[in-house]
């Protein structure tokens, strides 16, 4: 199960929305706000939204008077995006591995690592190659990943959560390379735990994204810590927020 493309099924599977459907939804709508007010875009700014889920994050920049777009490889996620689409609002099903349109946007974001989970260097290569060609020479690319040394601290073994009657068996361990996390679930229909999916993100350090930028022609001009875009700091920050640079006029 761990060689396959664990996300492509994972993404689309009830499971992993009920999950993860507590997730801070107050602490991301206040780190857009800022992270808004921090660039300052121009009113109507072109602004892409990579692997964007259910849309929440794309409709919130799109109420702020900007033109969204989001893409997800899920596609039920996107089918259910899809129902809150207005004139500055489109979603589509589509993989970050491939090119989506060049030299368009002003913006492009990728939030709450939603990165990281290929096999291959090559794949997360493309992966950035096309975040960075979506974006107008000027441009800016945020990406927002877990800190490496903050969560190697901070991991947690073994835990169980209840949602709504389903028991989610969480185990959580790391190589030199990935950090894992697999997912067994107790339901009323499976008396015994059974696996359902193994996550895996890559240990990207900055001097990695560094490198797979600059490759790209991108120039990284900030780094934040955490979600209020405090210093980061590479042993104590909790997230690793990087906006980079399209080089080139616009």
């Amino acid at each position: 199960m761990a060689d396959k493309a664990w996300f492509k099924d994972w993404f689309n599977s009830p499971y992993y929305h009920l999950l993860y459907q507590h997730r801070d939804e107050n602490e991301a709508e206040r780190f857009i706000h800022t992270l808004i007010a921090h660039l300052n875009p121009k009113h109507a700014s072109t602004m892409l939204d990579i692997a964007c889920g259910k849309g929440r994050h794309s409709m919130a920049l799109a109420q702020m008077g900007f033109d969204v777009t989001g893409i997800d490889l899920s596609e039920a996620s996107i089918e259910e995006a899809k129902s809150a689409e207005f004139e500055r609002l489109h979603f589509y099903q589509h993989d970050m591995r491939q090119l989506f349109r060049i030299n368009y946007f002003d913006y492009a974001f990728n939030f709450f690592t939603s990165f990281g989970y290929f096999k291959t260097r090559r794949e997360h290569d493309n992966a950035i190659r096309m975040m960075a060609d979506s974006i107008k020479p000027g441009g800016k690319l945020v990406i927002d990943y877990l800190n490496v040394h903050h969560v190697e601290a901070q991991l947690t073994p073994m835990m169980v959560t209840e949602v709504e009657d389903v028991k989610f068996h969480i185990s959580k361990w790391q190589t030199e390379q990935h950090f894992f996390k697999q997912i067994q679930i107790t339901d009323k229909d499976h008396i015994a735990p059974r696996h359902l999916y193994t996550e895996r993100v890559a240990k990207f350090s900055l001097g990695d994204f560094n490198d797979m930028l600059s490759y790209q022609h991108m120039q990284i001009t900030e780094v934040f810590g955490n979600y209020q875009l405090g210093q980061y700091d590479v042993k104590t920050s909790p997230r690793m927020i990087i906006v980079a640079q399209k080089m080139g006029k616009s």
